[in-house]
């Protein structure tokens, strides 16, 4: 009986590694089909529309499903990636300059625009998550997840810790970027944003008969 559960679980602990490098490998592939910049959003929306799935037990064809969210969410992935990157740039930019300055006011900058920089990575843990749970106008998405960040701040600090997590172990050990580091944050962050967003659902409907957010499955 315990030797029956043991290789269950390792069975199903070694199927999650091989299905997160695929996941990994087909984020990788298809943002480079949009030239990076107009892939990398659509890819990460196919991507956590498929760990949901996945978390709910439904086991689809990881290529096929893959490609086929990855098409139908190309123009509306983008249009909700690319502000943030447009925000993630000026930050990062900002903060450069701001961080080689001397005196009191630059190095200040530098610490708010570095808060600034940690609150748009929390927010930014929610977004495609609830792009793959919730039917919602595309700028909501934004709004939502910047008011779940700060709402819910100790699931926020848990993404972010696990993002920094992933981050470590990549610049430790390069060899893992192109096997499992994307593949492994999308599928831990979705994960948990599953269930912080099942839980909230949850104590909403507790409160009030009807949510504001119609959930629609695993697909948009």
């Amino acid at each position: 009986m315990l030797s029956g559960t043991f290789s269950a679980r390792a069975y199903s602990f070694f199927d999650t590694l091989v299905w997160i490098a695929c996941l990994n490998l087909l984020w990788i592939a298809f943002t480079v089909l949009g030239l990076g910049v107009l892939g990398a959003g659509p890819a990460t929306a196919a991507a956590q529309i498929l760990v949901r799935k996945r978390a709910a037990g439904d086991a689809a064809p990881l290529l096929r499903g893959f490609a086929a969210e990855y098409f139908r969410n190309f123009g509306r992935a983008n249009a909700l990636s690319l502000p943030v990157m447009a925000v993630v740039a000026a930050l990062v930019l900002n903060w450069n300059y701001f961080s080689g300055g001397h005196g009191i006011f630059p190095q200040l900058m530098a610490v708010v625009l570095l808060v600034a920089g940690a609150f748009v990575a929390g927010a930014f843990c929610y977004v495609f998550p609830m792009y793959a749970r919730y039917e919602l106008p595309l700028p909501q998405y934004l709004l939502m997840s910047s008011r779940f960040a700060v709402r819910h701040l100790a699931g926020t600090v848990i993404l972010l810790f696990v993002s920094a997590a992933v981050l470590y172990g990549s610049s430790c050990l390069p060899g893992l970027i192109p096997l499992f580091s994307m593949g492994a944050w999308l599928y831990l962050t979705g994960w948990l944003c599953d269930r912080f967003f099942t839980a909230n659902d949850q104590a909403v409907e507790q409160v009030e008969p009807v949510g504001q957010a119609v959930p629609q499955g695993a697909s948009t």
